[in-house]
């Protein structure tokens, strides 16, 4: 079973890769995530960083089209 995660950001720095000895591709970055909220009628802003890692092909997929601010 898998548990799935939406985030929506913006990337902190490029990924960065590096290879496991079997090969197979491993990714590296962060997001960052904004949440907008009214607190005692103050509006407030909270942003929480996040590292995230991919694995294999997505980790090629993602150091070819995500790039630092995307």
């Amino acid at each position: 079973m898998f548990n799935k995660v939406v985030l929506v950001g913006n990337l902190t720095r490029d990924i960065e890769m590096r290879y496991a000895q079997s090969g197979s591709a491993i990714g590296a970055s962060a997001i960052a995530v904004t949440r907008r909220f009214t607190a005692n009628g103050e509006k407030r802003e909270e942003t929480c960083f996040i590292d995230i890692s991919f694995y294999g092909r997505t980790a090629e997929v993602a150091n070819q089209y995500l790039t630092k601010g995307s």
